[in-house]
């Protein structure tokens, strides 16, 4: 398996025991998919990988690879991303894409049609979806995807409407000098946000990242 048609399904945080485990942030619903062929992947290089045991501790998915026995051998993978081939994603409905099927889409604002930008990134700070758009004048947008804010995802139409909370794009304007304005994360995303429907990071929006 390449590492050219594979999304993410997680990154490796921090070892958590002395036998070579280490927790995820994993952005899959179904920890299933780790029984698949999966790729590791530090920076432009990705190798094979196989999970050789996973179990989940308060919430967070915790893993351990075969050959990786302890805490050291785990330290090295520390922010490494689990990427696994998206022939083995299952299907899902035309209303739930993969996250690797929007990224690039242009984002307009359903009220008027105007372009917000262009989608770039998904972040899951503390569990909350944020997407990262990237404004026709260059400066980043961080907005909430909850769903009260995103109207219509539609890749096979090559778009995503979306009507922000107000004054969110103001937050982000560039100021009359030129300089890029900067809202702070907490700006963007609710102090309690669920995700916007269920995530294989890339579901609508969630799981699979190139």
């Amino acid at each position: 398996m390449s590492g050219q048609h594979s999304v993410v399904l997680g990154r490796l945080t921090r070892p958590h025991s002395i036998r070579g485990e280490i927790r995820v942030d994993y952005y899959a619903d179904s920890p299933h998919l780790l029984d698949k062929p999966l790729l590791l992947r530090a920076g432009d290089a990705a190798r094979p990988v196989k999970v050789a045991s996973w179990r989940t501790w308060r919430d967070q998915l915790i893993i351990r690879l075969e050959g990786v026995n302890d805490r050291t051998a785990a330290e090295m993978l520390r922010g490494q991303e689990l990427l696994i081939d998206a022939a083995h994603l299952p299907e899902t409905p035309p209303d739930e894409p993969y996250l690797h099927d929007i990224l690039g889409l242009p984002v307009l604002l359903a009220a008027t049609g105007d372009p917000v930008g262009v989608l770039e990134d998904v972040l899951f700070p503390a569990g909350q979806e944020v997407w990262s758009i990237r404004a026709p004048e260059g400066h980043e947008i961080l907005f909430p995807a909850v769903p009260e804010f995103v109207d219509d995802i539609d890749p096979e139409g090559g778009r995503i409407l979306i009507t922000p909370p107000e004054g969110l794009l103001d937050l982000y304007a560039p100021a009359e000098d030129g300089t890029e304005a900067s809202a702070p994360l907490s700006a963007a995303a609710p102090a309690k946000h669920p995700r916007s429907a269920p995530a294989e990071r890339g579901k609508r929006p969630s799981t699979a990242r190139p």
